[in-house]
């Protein structure tokens, strides 16, 4: 294994950005450099360096690409050399955008077991937070190296992951709410990374309507008895939210947080959840979205489930943040 490292870092977080040779890896590194505090942050710029074309591992032809294709020596020395020139573009980015450039390091690895598999080793090494861009593919397969962002949020169960797409505005965030311990983490994971420098918040609650009590898809309903009781749970739980939501500020207020700049919202009667979520950041400009791994209940996955899996794979042009 080759591994090129250029200036080393400490700092009280340690950043992973997961990167390729391209525009929506920039776009990603632009994100973290805009978004964070300028405080100093150990942020690592790391590429798994393929030995062979990509291709060439589906068609399993790798082992014996070095020693039958004929310019082999050329075309590695030529992929070195635009992950380099990448790597100094990216790191003279956060330079340009506040950040101290022993803060940075650089590592390229040679790929050992595969691109995703390799990366979610690394993130694993004393990382709190890894970062990856989301690549435009198709409308199927829509997320940064094939399907690599995907694996990477599946892998890392226990990291932090971003998965930033387009250009979003680092001025706003939405934090997708519940009464659940995930979501109490997820905020207090926003407030970990931001503190009194905080951008503005909203806290936003989003809770099934009727429609879930339909037990067919012709849209016959229950009787009405169970509906008025359906109606009398779903007030108390707004309710019971209202509560999580007045607690949350205040014990943000109590370490020092702006209260002007954080909203809350509560969204009652939605058919689905995760559009409900992407609608509102759209509405109030909010260029990220953090939602917890671990939802409503300690036995269903909010990521895994489905509302943060809906949300990762909707929110096209923001940054989705799911917090362990």
């Amino acid at each position: 294994m080759e591994e090129i490292r250029l200036e080393t870092h400490s700092g009280p977080r340690n950043i992973l950005i997961a990167v390729e040779d391209s525009e929506h890896s920039l776009e990603a590194v632009r994100y973290v450099g805009r978004i964070l505090p300028a405080e100093e942050l150990g942020i690592t710029l790391f590429h798994v360096l393929n030995p062979v074309p990509e291709c060439f591992y589906d068609l399993e032809l790798a082992p014996s690409f070095g020693s039958q294709v004929a310019g082999y020596h050329t075309w590695q020395a030529e992929q070195k050399r635009m992950i380099q020139d990448f790597m100094d573009r990216a790191r003279d980015l956060l330079f340009d955008l506040g950040r101290p450039r022993k803060a940075i390091s650089v590592l390229i690895q040679e790929r050992e077991t595969g691109v995703a598999r390799d990366i979610a080793k690394k993130a694993r090494e004393g990382f709190d937070t890894l970062v990856v861009g989301r690549r435009w593919m198709s409308e199927v397969r829509d997320l940064i190296l094939g399907s690599i962002a995907h694996k990477l949020v599946t892998y890392l169960n226990q990291t932090t992951v971003w998965v930033v797409g387009g250009q979003p505005d680092p001025a706003r965030i939405l934090v997708a709410m519940d009464s659940s311990d995930g979501a109490g983490r997820a905020l207090d994971y926003v407030w970990e990374t931001f503190g009194r420098s905080h951008p503005e918040i909203l806290l936003l609650h989003v809770a099934r309507g009727l429609d879930c009590l339909r037990p067919d898809g012709e849209g016959t309903v229950l009787g009405a008895h169970w509906i008025e009781r359906a109606r009398e749970e779903i007030e108390k739980a707004e309710r019971a939210m209202a509560i999580v939501f007045e607690e949350s500020i205040d014990r943000l207020e109590q370490r020092g947080a702006d209260v002007i700049r954080i909203k809350t919202k509560i969204v009652p009667g939605v058919y689905s959840r995760a559009a409900a979520i992407l609608g509102e950041a759209r509405e109030e400009d909010c260029g990220t979205i953090v939602v917890g791994r671990r939802g409503l209940s300690r036995v269903e996955e909010f990521f895994m489930g489905r509302v943060s899996n809906k949300v990762l794979q909707m929110a096209r042009e923001m940054a989705v943040w799911l917090v362990h």
